[in-house]
Parts: structure tokens; C-alpha cells; sequence
């Protein structure tokens, strides 16, 4: 039976001794989720509660918690992070909560991403407490974590019925159907901010998870952090990231930019079948730089941030995408129908 690593010999607790580990990058998500009623739903939704701004203030709320872990679990290590993202997601009754941690040290990073969904969703108690009292939180847990001697986890499937849907654990109706992973990734200044609601993301991740993808996110980035969102998203190696927003003639949009700097061949003709679909019907659609191709084994598309456009790229890309990814994965056929 293995041992717990925070009890020494004499069933005293003890902070494990790292100092002779290597530092290594490491990444963990976790997720939980904020049981309450469809009133409160629709009002998040509208920003309409009592005390304003939400998520963009529960999001904060669980950055800085992952940053204050060490203080908080008293046998945790103090870790310089260098990314933290909170992200919310809907159901009827529910408001979903992802958080990823990242550093480069010598210990893991779990702890942080558990308490970033853990404060996140205690502050969404504080802002729908006065429309419903008995809201409860649940389900918070480990999803995956990267790094270390130990390399790769993923949570297993639970054994005692279905998790609670979150943006990351979107499952196919057939379970015996192939799980291919994917990531939306959304390049918005003021959806980050909490000033702009997200009109693409959510309808992305749908389309997505109705298509039979495991999708993470909308993973929510400034325009000038996309670059960050883009390795957020590519951490895991998914099958395919969609990104939507950044990808005018904007001095801040830089999406392409930062795919280009992120992939190793590009696919030119299915950014311009996105562009030219576009422009068919609204000539300015001419004016988006995005771009697609490959990141290793993981399919990047960009996607304008109007809804127009996205609707667009999905049209596009549906038809496309299981041949592209059965070639990228070293099958499919390469002869034309």
C-alpha cells in the first residue's frame, strides 16, 4: 500500500522535503461546479444580481486563492505560478468552474488548482446568496495534471454515475464512439475583463461537444495574453483548438500572430475557405487575417469574434474535420471520393 507522503514514521505531519527534485514544468486542472436555481442562472447570465460583475469578480477571487495556497493548506509549498485561469461555464441550475495552474518547480501544482475552484465557487456563493440561500458547492476535483517523474493523469471515468458537465468533461452520446479532445480558446479584452459577454465561445463548445468532442474551455484570454491562451490550450495536446477574436487589422489583434508563432505547418486553404465563405456574404469578412495549421499533433483554427463568423468557420470546418484529423493522426484517405 503506498504511503502518505505528508505523515512520517511516527504518524506526525510533516511538509515533504523537495529540495532534491528537479524542476520541471507542471500543469493541473481541476473543476466543481455551483448548484442553485434558474433564476439565479438567468440572472448571472444578464449581470443582473445584486452585487454586480460576478464572474469577473469570482474569477479574481480564485487567481488570487491559487496564488495564496501555501498560506491557506499549511503543508503546501510556496510556488511561483506562472499562469492561472479561472473559466465558467452554464447549465440549467448550475454554473461550472475550471481552473488550470501552472509553474516550473519541483512539486506539483494540484492544490492550486483545487483552491482556485474551491474560493472561485465560494465567491459565487457570496454574489447569489441573496436570491438563493441554499446554493451549494460540488464536486470539486482533480481533472488532470502534467509534470514530474510521474508525467501524465487524467482523472478516470467515475465508476458511481456521470460527473456534473463541465466545460473540460463534454462526452459523446455513444460511449463506445471515439473521444477526440478539443479546446476553444476566446481572444476578447473585454470578455476577460468581465465588460463584454462571450457570444462565441459557448456556442463553439456546443457545437463541439455535439459533434462528440471532449472540449475544454471557453478558455477566456486578453488580446494581449493570447499567446498564453494558445499554450493553455495546447498543454494537453488536444485534437483541435478553435480560437475566435484577434484576428483584424486592430493594433491589438494578435491572434494570428501568436498562432503563427505556435504551429509548425499551416493549412492555407482551410483559413481561406473560412474567408471566403465569410466574404460571400459581408465583404469586410475579407478583412480577417486568421489563420490555420498544425501544432504538432493538435489541428489550430482561427475564427473571427462575431458570431456571423463563427457560424461560418463551423460550416466550414464540419465537413472537414475528420478527415483532417485522421490524416494529422496518420490515416485517412488521400485519394478524392
Amino acid at each position: 500500500m503506498s504511503e502518505l507522503s505528508h505523515v512520517d514514521r511516527e504518524g506526525r505531519a510533516r511538509m515533504v522535503d523537495v529540495s532534491a527534485k528537479s524542476d520541471s514544468t507542471r500543469v493541473a486542472v481541476a473543476a466543481g461546479e455551483l448548484r442553485t436555481t434558474a433564476e439565479v442562472i438567468a440572472l448571472v447570465r444578464a449581470d443582473d444580481m445584486p452585487k454586480a460583475d460576478v464572474l469577473s469578480t469570482a474569477r479574481i477571487a480564485g487567481i488570487s486563492g491559487a496564488k495564496k495556497t501555501s498560506e491557506l493548506i499549511p503543508l503546501c509549498h510556496q510556488l511561483a505560478l506562472s499562469s492561472v485561469t479561472v473559466e465558467f461555464g452554464f447549465t440549467e441550475t448550475s454554473i461550472t468552474i475550471e481552473a488550470s495552474a501552472k509553474t516550473k518547480g519541483p512539486t506539483g501544482v494540484e492544490m492550486e488548482a483545487l483552491t482556485a475552484v474551491a474560493v472561485a465557487g465560494l465567491t459565487l456563493h457570496d454574489m447569489v446568496k441573496a436570491v438563493d440561500p441554499a446554493a451549494t458547492i460540488d464536486g470539486v476535483r482533480l481533472l488532470t495534471k502534467d509534470g514530474g517523474k510521474h508525467g501524465h493523469w487524467e482523472r478516470p471515468e467515475a465508476e458511481d454515475g456521470p460527473v456534473a458537465p463541465t466545460p473540460a468533461h463534454v462526452r459523446p452520446a455513444d460511449p463506445d464512439a471515439e473521444i477526440r479532445t478539443a479546446a476553444v480558446v476566446v481572444a476578447s479584452t473585454g470578455v476577460a475583463a468581465g465588460t463584454r459577454a462571450d457570444t462565441t465561445g459557448p456556442v463553439l463548445v456546443e457545437w463541439l461537444a455535439g459533434l462528440g468532442y471532449s472540449v475544454r474551455g471557453p478558455l477566456v484570454y486578453a488580446d494581449a495574453d493570447i499567446t498564453v491562451g494558445l499554450a493553455d490550450a495546447l498543454h494537453l495536446t488536444p485534437s483541435l483548438v478553435v480560437t475566435t477574436g484577434g484576428t483584424g487589422a486592430s493594433p491589438t489583434d494578435a491572434t494570428p500572430e501568436a498562432t503563427l508563432s505556435a504551429i509548425d505547418r499551416e493549412l492555407p486553404g482551410v483559413a481561406e475557405a473560412i474567408r471566403q465563405r465569410g466574404t460571400a456574404k459581408f465583404p469586410l469578412a475579407a478583412l480577417s487575417r486568421g489563420v490555420a495549421g498544425l501544432a504538432g499533433s493538435s489541428v489550430v483554427v482561427n475564427l473571427p469574434g462575431s458570431p456571423g463568423g463563427v457560424k461560418d468557420g463551423m460550416a466550414v470546418l464540419e465537413p472537414l474535420l475528420d478527415h483532417l484529423l485522421a490524416q494529422v493522426a496518420g490515416g485517412g484517405s488521400h485519394d478524392n471520393p
